[in-house]
């Protein structure tokens, strides 16, 4: 199996941003990744006039920033870093570098042009996943707690062609039998679905269906050389990967960025958009 070996990382010298590049450069050290800092200079459309003094100050401040976080990791992380700072819409930039580098991870924190409130996705970040060229690591965690290492993995499990994927991702990157993988399918709730109560009979073909699709996962990741828990609940199916990542003390989700409903590539499956705003722990979205 192979990790990550090209990672672009997000960076807006924001807290948010920060957090992203500790993490992620904790991974291509573990690794032996490329990694390549991404710097977006913005000029808000709501702006009349941007004047070239103004645009070259905003230059020099991304550079600046860029060459100061760069300096400081080299020196603490054994890794190949460099940066690049172009000029567009943040979430051009990051796919479009992504792209022409041949990443295979972009990592970034939470965050948006305008600031990010408590428990608001950043405008930058769902903007960059629906049309990402590759897997997104999403950092929601303190700079401080950023370590690059998983004990405890939570795979949302539906038998969709990404999630299949994401079991497949987290096997080539995990590097210890002692880290804990567990599968969960969520049975979505058919009595507010379609109006009508369920009768045992339903209710005995859904957990036929729910056993069939956890053993398919666990079939799955046995073939990748992984062993996996498997844990089947029934709910809202964003609320209960987070409730579940919670009680079982995950600090890492994979999970595909639709599948659950079917959405088509270039929307980001509302699945995934709650479970980034609200998990409290890092998400790897599986492109």
């Amino acid at each position: 199996m192979t990790a990550y070996k090209n990672i672009i990382i997000a960076f807006d010298d924001s807290k948010y941003s920060k957090a992203a590049l500790v993490e992620a450069l904790h991974w291509a050290q573990a690794h032996g990744s490329k990694v390549t800092v991404v710097h977006a200079v913005y000029h808000d459309s709501e702006e009349f006039t941007v004047s070239s003094s103004r645009f070259e100050k905003q230059l020099r401040a991304g550079r600046n920033a860029c060459e100061k976080v760069v300096g400081e990791c080299s020196g603490e992380f054994d890794v190949d870093i460099n940066y690049l700072i172009r000029e567009g819409e943040p979430h051009d930039v990051i796919n479009t570098v992504a792209d022409e580098l041949g990443a295979d991870l972009i990592a970034m924190g939470t965050y948006g042009r305008r600031g990010l409130r408590k428990m608001i996705m950043g405008s930058v970040t769902a903007s960059v996943i629906p049309d990402a060229p590759c897997d997104v690591l999403v950092v929601n965690k303190p700079c401080e707690d950023c370590n690059g290492v998983y004990q405890n993995i939570l795979i949302p499990y539906d038998n969709s062609e990404l999630s299949r994927k994401a079991v497949q991702r987290t096997a080539g990157f995990i590097d210890s039998s002692d880290v804990s993988v567990t599968l969960l399918y969520v049975v979505p709730r058919y009595q507010e679905m379609i109006g009508f109560f369920k009768s045992d009979t339903v209710k005995e073909q859904i957990r036929k269906e729910a056993e069939k699709i956890v053993q398919a996962g666990e079939k799955l990741a046995g073939e990748e050389g992984m062993s996996v828990n498997t844990v089947v609940e029934e709910g809202h199916a964003a609320d209960k990967i987070t409730a579940t990542a919670r009680e079982l003390g995950s600090d890492l989700i994979v999970l595909g960025s639709h599948g659950w409903r079917g959405l088509d590539k270039g929307i980001l499956g509302s699945t995934a958009e709650r479970v980034i705003t609200y998990a409290s722990i890092p998400v790897l979205v599986v492109r």
